[in-house]
């Protein structure tokens, strides 16, 4: 959300938490709600609904992405 959208890290964060909310670990059902993985609603978030046809280059995370602990 920082480098692909230029939030700042706090604008990220919020971001973030909105649109994939953290689910604690022994939340009821964790995790079958949110299958696809945190890049894809960020992606969607920053860039719209299209964005696989609009950015191809964005449909899997970058290597600096899955680098990321």
């Amino acid at each position: 959300m920082q480098h692909h959208g230029g939030l700042t890290p706090v604008e990220a964060e919020q971001a973030a938490l909105e649109q994939y909310p953290y689910e604690p670990p022994d939340a009821s059902f964790r995790g079958l709600v949110f299958h696809d993985e945190a890049w894809h609603w960020a992606m969607l978030a920053i860039h719209g609904d299209r964005y696989v046809v609009e950015h191809p280059e964005l449909v899997g995370p970058s290597p600096e992405y899955r680098a990321l602990p």
